[in-house]
């Protein structure tokens, strides 16, 4: 069957036609790929369509598809069983591996999804203090639980529904939505509610408003005032974490968190999340302690074993360099083509995340991220896609390039960049 007889038909049965609205093409126009396949950097939609990947699953698969080493460890861990519902040593090691590698994690909490892990920290942060209200900072998205679906971006964003129906105006009053990088604004937040505020969660590189980074003084501020009000720290990196560096943001950046969550990476390409941080907090999660949180599948063996893989071989001497490397040579090389067609463009990246901006400055902010020309993106991604190229199908998402993109297919998809943009000459 094609994409489009696919996708009518997905549309009768499931809304929208699509599992998670980031996967539509609502925001550019046109029929999602319906993907069979993938291998390396490479995906193969269900006419046979081969496209270089700079998707990655949303930031999962830094290894690229069908890493044998990752294979080969579900392979193992399914012969075994599928699910027990029960403690399994291989989780105990990956929460092993997370401690070890991010120093601000004492104890670790394994879940099935980013959006549960950041639910579940938020629940954590209220119940240790004893407090109600949260900051979170327009643009970010944490995941679609009602305490976060306010001001958000990725998906809400891309649909102009940056604050959800459904999400009851009592419990919204409860998070106070903040322009990101805005210092002033938070500290003066914190002297007007700071007795009141039981966290800040924050995506210290923003992903899903496109890649926004933080101001130099931004993530240190918020470490400060949450120190000196009491308030918990919570870093979201579900995208970061594993993606930028061996210890994520907190490790690039040299700040601890109080908590933080865990997605994609860990998992390896299968559903996995988390959220940890310092002892004393995380104590008071039941059985041990009065704030509840449970999950069936929680730790599911075959998700772990895929994660422990991936995070094994992102140990090796060099890994993120060499990652890093690749994604500034896409970048320059698109900034260059770009700028030789008069272009209002720009990009930029950090570890394995990059964004591109139909814009001549870097955005800081969400407001600033929506300036871009939306519909110099739309044509760009279509003539891109129409080369081959996957890209996200909308402006407010982060790219990710993965250890198997060489040399030569960036230059390939520099090349047809440069095809590409003259659509919008």
């Amino acid at each position: 069957m094609t994409n489009t007889e696919l996708f009518e038909q997905s549309c009768q049965f499931i809304p929208g036609g699509v599992n998670s609205p980031v996967r539509a093409f609502g925001n550019v126009g046109g029929i999602p790929r319906f993907i069979k396949k993938g291998n390396g950097c490479h995906l193969v939609d269900v006419e046979d369509n081969y496209y270089i990947d700079y998707v990655g699953s949303w930031g999962p698969m830094i290894l690229g598809y069908q890493d044998p080493d990752v294979q080969s460890a579900v392979l193992r861990a399914i012969e075994c069983g599928l699910s027990f519902g029960a403690p399994t040593e291989t989780e105990l090691q990956l929460a092993q591996e997370i401690c070890k590698l991010m120093p601000s994690i004492e104890m670790v909490r394994l879940v099935s999804s980013g959006t549960e892990a950041t639910m579940s920290a938020i629940r954590l942060a209220r119940g240790y203090t004893q407090r109600n209200l949260i900051i979170k900072f327009e643009g970010c998205y944490h995941g679609h639980a009602d305490s976060l679906l306010v001001k958000s971006g990725s998906g809400a964003l891309t649909f102009g529904q940056p604050t959800s129906a459904g999400v009851p105006p009592e419990l919204a009053r409860l998070t106070l939505a903040l322009p990101y990088n805005d210092l002033e604004t938070v500290a003066s937040t914190f002297r007007k509610h700071g007795d009141k505020i039981a966290a800040v969660i924050v995506e210290p590189v923003a992903g899903n408003m496109n890649l926004v980074m933080p101001h130099p003084e931004f993530l240190k501020t918020l470490r400060n005032l949450c120190t000196t009000y009491g308030s918990i720290l919570i870093f979201d990196e579900v995208m970061t974490g594993f993606r930028i560096s061996l210890g994520g943001a907190q490790q690039r950046f040299g700040i601890q968190a109080d908590l933080t969550t865990l997605g994609k990476i860990i998992g390896g390409g299968l559903p996995v999340g988390a959220f940890g941080g310092r002892r004393d907090i995380m104590k008071n999660l039941a059985p041990n302690g009065p704030v509840y949180q449970a999950g069936t599948l929680s730790g599911n063996p075959v998700a772990v074993a895929a994660g422990l893989a991936t995070l094994n071989k992102l140990k090796a001497p060099g890994f993120y360099d060499n990652l890093e490397n690749k994604a500034n040579r896409l970048i320059q090389g698109l900034n260059h083509e770009a700028n030789k067609h008069g272009i209002n463009f720009t990009s930029q990246a950090i570890g394995g995340m990059f964004g591109i901006y139909f814009q001549p400055d870097l955005p800081t902010n969400l407001e600033e991220v929506k300036m871009a020309n939306l519909n110099a993106f739309k044509r760009f991604f279509h003539a891109m896609l129409s080369r081959n190229i996957y890209l996200a199908p909308s402006a407010f998402e982060a790219g990710f390039i993965s250890i198997t993109h060489s040399d030569r297919i960036i230059d390939e998809t520099i090349r047809k960049a440069s095809e590409a943009f003259l659509v919008n000459q």
